[in-house]
């Protein structure tokens, strides 16, 4: 091995997505030296997948828009579970990111007026997604890459050095946090070309390392998502908050077998794509909630009618939330009315011109065009549930993204929970990485200026090394390719869409199995260019994001939002006042209660008194709010 690389910074963000980015910023504008640790090449994370838009109440369709209306449809979509404060934030500062972004170099689309465009999506009252087509996420990605950049020019300039106060890492893995003294003092980790060791010295860590598809058999999530970030928290000391809410996206590719778990973007059914099933049936119809059946309608000419004047008739229920939709799929596959790969079909080449969908819908035309031989334009689409999000995360302080107990840690994006209570809505999740993104890098710029940093010492260099060395000493153990694929096969089967007790506690009993042989797991060669080496990690950190998923979904006894469960099909009132806070004790996850916030008064009154009784415990309705 060559000699450990050692680096100091001020403040040291995990993840190059759009929350990373955002956060880098802030705390270089706050005139901080920061380093982006990015685990693939920079420029290529998971926030370009996000296709549809940037939910923001700017009001340029539809000037009945504002934070309190994107700010109840938020609440409703997370069933009330939202940490009310996020959710209130995240409604107010959207539509400044927004402006922001543009100021910055985003193109975004324009309405004839010239102002930014907005489309519809899935439990948005109003059009509200600000889109660039649907490449909104890549446009995202490439103006902060280039605000990045602008930053290193503007040093190179001032200092005669583009990296000498921000600087990019790219394809180098983090394999822990280290504290010191009960605080943050930096971080350890390898260049995952070569293996090669690297210390970060910063007393300021913004984890910002997006989400946890892998665990699962069927993900739209790339590679990376193996729930880095929420391991890391659990290990420095943090809290996960609900992670029994995954967000099963009701539309990813189900055949052919070439673009199977491929997202299908919401924006095809907020342009106008019915699902149906091999009967033909419009199905969605069938399923609308009580909670939801004034907003939604429940006849086909209504809901076409909704395209040509929204203000005198209710949304499609294909624009239901994300988790209703899903549900409603699986109901159907269930029933034997799905296609035989599992799916419904969805069309969207039966309302609009095949020129029109081509020019608002053009990455959806031409990667399954290029990539199935599906052409959009003139057939339906094959599709089912993909995991895509988790809802829950690393529990938060909500105005500085500080991770609570650990002090100097702070997380932002999907890595963080809270923001979007059981169930997130379209849209939300890329304003959720710039308006939180920025507050973790004001957070943790903040905190830098009133700590005083502490040395890494020698024995925590040494301890996080023979870790990483670890799976070359030992011989004929387990292999990690295997382990891995066990571990998706028990989540997809047990702790998936849909839930029972007894399942999930038979998925716990198997996660610990795996878990204990996963200390034995031996990696062959040497750490060049070695994929094994890789997984090694992946693998204990989505073992403890499963494990917290799993028993967190056993303790609550209702559904609600992304979780599901047989044996409790519905709503209850009191589980709505219940957080479940996900620990880690060094051989284990343990899972407690938690009471949720109370809504304050004046957020309360946002909402009509007999939405809320669908929700709140009469105790809580007669108190109006907690001011």
């Amino acid at each position: 091995m060559t000699e450990l690389e050692r680096y100091k910074y001020d403040v040291l963000v995990i993840g190059a997505g759009g929350a990373g980015l955002r956060a880098a910023v802030e705390a270089r504008e706050a005139g901080l030296r920061v380093a982006i640790i990015c685990k693939s090449l920079f420029g290529k994370a998971h926030t370009v997948m996000a296709e549809g838009g940037a939910a923001a109440s700017m009001g340029n369709v539809n000037s009945g828009d504002n934070w309190q209306v994107h700010f109840r449809d938020t609440m409703r979509g997370g069933k009330f579970l939202n940490h009310y404060r996020m959710a209130e934030l995240h409604a107010k500062e959207s539509p400044d990111r927004i402006y922001e972004l543009e100021m910055w170099g985003a193109l975004f689309d324009r309405t004839k007026e010239g102002k930014i465009s907005q489309r519809n999506f899935g439990g948005h009252e109003y059009p509200r997604l600000a889109h660039v087509g649907d490449r909104t996420g890549l446009e995202l990605i490439r103006t902060m890459q280039q605000k990045i950049v602008q930053l290193q020019q503007k040093d190179a300039r001032e200092y005669g050095d583009a990296q000498a106060n921000i600087r990019v890492f790219a394809e180098l893995t983090i394999t822990e946090i280290i504290k010191e003294g009960g605080k943050v003092a930096g971080a350890y980790g390898y260049w995952r070309e070569g293996g090669n060791e690297v210390l970060f010295e910063a007393p300021a860590v913004v984890i910002a390392t997006g989400g946890v598809g892998k665990t699962f058999k069927i993900t739209s999530n790339s590679w990376e998502g193996t729930g880095d970030g929420h391991a890391l928290a659990l290990k420095a000391g943090a809290n996960l908050v609900d992670m029994e809410f995954l967000q099963f996206h009701p539309t990813g590719m189900v055949w052919p077998p070439s673009v199977r778990g491929i997202l299908v973007t919401e924006s095809v059914r907020g342009e106008g794509g019915v699902l149906t099933n091999t009967l033909g049936e419009r199905f969605m119809f069938k399923y609308i909630p009580e909670v939801f059946k004034d907003k939604y309608a429940d006849n086909e000419e209504e809901a076409d009618r909704w395209y040509l004047d929204q203000d005198n008739n209710r949304r499609p229920p294909e624009l239901l939330p994300r988790d209703e939709v899903a549900r409603a799929i699986n109901s159907e596959v269930k029933a034997g009315r799905g296609t035989e790969h599992g799916g419904v079909f969805l069309d969207v080449s039966k309302r609009i011109p095949a020129e029109v969908i081509k020019k608002r819908l053009p990455s959806m035309w031409h990667q399954f065009y290029e990539l199935a031989g599906v052409d959009i334009t003139k057939e339906a689409m094959e599709v089912g549930p993909t995991c895509h999000y988790v809802m829950g995360g690393v529990e938060v302080e909500p105005d500085t993204a500080a991770a609570v107990g650990v002090p100097g840690l702070f997380a932002a994006g999907e890595v963080a929970g809270g923001m979007h209570g059981s169930n997130r809505l379209g849209g939300n999740s890329l304003s959720d990485l710039l308006v939180f993104g920025r507050r973790a890098g004001m957070g943790a710029a903040a905190y830098v200026k009133s700590t005083t940093p502490v040395a890494v010492s020698d024995a925590s260099v040494k301890a996080a090394a023979d870790r990483i060395q670890a799976p070359f000493t030992r011989a004929g153990g387990e292999n990690a390719y295997s382990l891995h694929q066990e571990l998706q096969e028990v989540t997809h089967n047990l702790v998936g869409i849909i839930r029972t007790g007894s399942e999930l506690q038979d998925a716990i009993g198997k996660i610990a199995e795996i878990r204990k042989r996963s200390q034995n797991v031996s990696v062959a060669g040497d750490r060049k260019f070695n994929p094994g080496f890789h997984l090694a990690f992946d693998l204990d950190n989505m073992l403890l994001v499963a494990e917290s998923t799993a028993k967190s979904a056993i303790a609550r006894e209702e559904s609600r939002g992304g979780h599901t469960r047989d044996d409790f099909p519905g709503m209850s009132d009191k589980w709505r006042q219940v957080n479940h806070i996900s620990s880690y004790n060094g051989s284990e996850v343990v899972v407690r209660e938690q009471k949720l916030p109370a809504l304050p008064k004046e957020l309360f009154d946002l909402f009509d008194v007999h939405e809320l009784e669908k929700y709140m415990t009469p105790e809580e309705i007669a108190k109006g709010g907690s001011n």
